[in-house]
């Protein structure tokens, strides 16, 4: 805090600034913040929604911490020290802006021990997803491990925090230190699951699952190696700072050059990383929201049944082109009949001046799936499967069970069915 410029804390507090923006418009494409929704329901939903939370409030915590820093630093300004100028001290600021150092460095370590349970949570689902045959993620190791895990990382930070809380220059060293250090350790035990990964998801082809899954898990595998880039980008400057700041004699830190240059390619890493996650955590689908917008302004449109638009007034008639490609043709009586139905289905009251509507056709009753015979269900069934999956019915399958409808690390399905937003 003493050796950075107002400039390192500017650059994070506009980093953070767009990837909150980011995440409201991401999360209102989404649902429109029904993720956001705490419903009652069983663990799926519960342990979706904590993960939300978790995630959600990381970010404006390190935007709060980020910008009270930059508005500080900026009011401080500079002083002249031996040949050149750097930030002033903080012993030299007024007791206001010294008091607010441990509640800005409070909430840094509570919103970095929340992304850090983000992060676990996701090392920990995919290991499950690619290595665990169990059906039930809660019942499994590796959500202990998360359970242990994230519970000790937003006690730890907290407390690293508060005991170092009498020198703010150590207070802020050993905080990026234990954030960095955590982090990093998530970061490498990442790796192993980016090795292995494509050979998994040549198995999942092998076993018959279909090709939007493989789709949707090759993306996600593509943005897990970009996010573990930016990861290494975010944790590896705050590691160099933090150790050099618990030792008896810094030599990084006094440098306003190189202690600039690590807090902000640390900022650019956080923010990056921090948005593939989010990306990876609510997926969003550009044809399914396309069709629902579709669907939207179709209901919204929808005129009553035997109505023609307003648009032609009660004594101006659409031309021919306008109605005849559908349901119109011109009669013998100047009139707009139809030359392909018979004439006792044509409704005989006029809508418009001149013209009549010719009715829609009228909807077949189709039969039930499970009213078919036993024996003609069965047959249906298994001709409409693809080799792939009658495969699957043959042969038990080597598989996590959740890899059939996975669609996010933290939309488990239980027994209980999909979990809902």
């Amino acid at each position: 805090m003493t050796h950075s410029s107002p400039a390192a804390y500017l650059v994070l507090g506009i980093g953070t600034s767009i990837l909150f923006s980011f995440l409201l418009f991401h999360l209102w494409s989404f649902d429109h913040f029904k993720c956001l929704r705490w419903k009652n329901g069983g663990n799926s939903r519960a342990f979706k929604r904590v993960m939300t939370y978790s995630y959600l409030l990381s970010v404006p915590l390190i935007l709060i911490y980020a910008l009270g820093f930059a508005v500080i630093k900026y009011r401080q300004g500079f002083i002249e020290y031996e040949d050149g100028m750097i930030p002033k001290p903080y012993i030299l600021w007024p007791v206001e802006e010294r008091r607010a150092i441990f509640p800005l460095m409070l909430t840094f370590s509570v919103g970095w021990g929340l992304g850090i349970i983000s992060h676990l949570e996701e090392l920990c689902f995919w290991l499950f997803l690619v290595n665990s045959m169990q059906q039930n993620w809660f019942s499994t190791r590796y959500f202990r491990i998360w359970v242990v895990g994230s519970s000790v990382a937003l006690m730890y930070m907290p407390v690293l925090t508060v005991l170092t809380r009498s020198d703010p220059l150590k207070c802020e060293a050993y905080t990026f230190l234990g954030g960095s250090v955590s982090s990093l350790l998530l970061t490498l035990a990442f790796i192993p699951i980016l090795w292995v990964f494509p050979r998994f998801l040549i198995n999942l082809k092998k076993e018959g699952v279909n090709n939007e899954t493989i789709i949707r898990l090759t993306k996600f595998h593509e943005l897990n190696i970009i996010r573990t880039i930016f990861r290494f980008i975010f944790v590896v400057p705050f590691v160099i700072l933090g150790a050099d700041g618990v030792r008896a004699h810094a030599h990084v830190n006094e440098s306003m050059l190189w202690t600039d240059f690590l807090v902000m390619m640390g900022s650019f890493g956080c923010c990056i990383s921090s948005a593939l996650t989010l990306v990876i955590f609510f997926p969003r689908s550009v044809e399914v929201e396309m069709m629902s917008k579709d669907g939207a302004h179709a209901r919204k449109h929808r005129r009553p049944h035997g109505r023609l638009s307003s648009k032609y007034g009660p004594n101006n008639g659409p031309s021919v082109t306008d109605i005849q490609p559908y349901g119109f043709s011109p009669s013998q009586d100047g009139h707009f009949g139809s030359s392909i139905m018979a004439p006792e289905l044509i409704h005989k009251e006029r809508t418009c001046a001149g013209y009549r509507r010719v009715p829609e056709p009228p909807i077949l009753e189709v039969p039930r799936w499970n009213q078919l015979p036993a024996e003609v269900a069965e047959v249906r069934s298994i001709s409409s499967l693809s080799e792939g999956n009658f495969y699957l019915h043959r042969k038990p399958s080597n598989m996590n069970p959740q890899v059939h409808h996975f669609m996010s690390p933290i939309d488990i399905h239980t027994a209980e069915g999909p979990s809902v937003p």
